[in-house]
């Protein structure tokens, strides 16, 4: 494994860490990050190309001038959960999608739970979407930045009718 760096990102939903190696992008975190990131290798704080690259790509989307990502990616998972990832990155900027309709595209309709676990260890978030992912009902649901950062993310995008509550975030 190669070694992986990081660094950190001052974003509007907060500072972010980044992790990447010769492999591809390994990490966004938040601080409080519910699962946080296997580390097969050791990280270092320390510079990385990819990290420059990263961080310019997520200064765009926050900036509303990037819908997508294009970064390698180098996400640790069972395939399982890199099957749930992959269909993540297919949910366009600007939509929504729910559990079950996720389980859906995988052609597994009866694995709404096992989605939902699967996309709660996304340890790409924003670049890989699953802000993206509500609930059947149309409400906000679990998200490991937290659901207010979740609702600016959506708003951001134009798919949450509601902005962020005023003062929580700087855009």
């Amino acid at each position: 494994m190669p070694p992986v760096f990081t660094r950190t990102f001052d974003s509007p939903v907060g500072r972010l860490r980044l992790a990447a190696s010769d492999a591809g992008l390994h990490a966004v975190e938040f601080p409080l990050h519910r699962h946080p990131v296997p580390r097969p290798a050791p990280w270092h704080d320390g510079d990385h190309p990819l990290l420059d690259l990263a961080a310019r790509q997520l200064d765009g989307y926050f900036a509303g001038t990037r819908r997508t990502f294009d970064l390698p990616l180098a996400a640790q998972g069972t395939p399982f959960q890199r099957a749930v990832w992959d269909a993540l990155m297919r949910i366009p900027y600007g939509r929504t999608e729910s559990y079950a309709g996720l389980a859906r595209m995988l052609g597994r309709p009866t694995a709404t739970r096992a989605v939902g676990a699967a996309n709660g260890r996304n340890p790409l978030s924003i670049v890989v979407p699953c802000h993206r992912v509500i609930g059947a009902s149309g409400a906000l649901t679990g998200f490991g930045g937290g659901l207010p950062t979740k609702q600016f993310l959506l708003a951001l995008e134009g798919a949450w009718p509601d902005a962020a509550p005023a003062g929580l975030f700087q855009a």
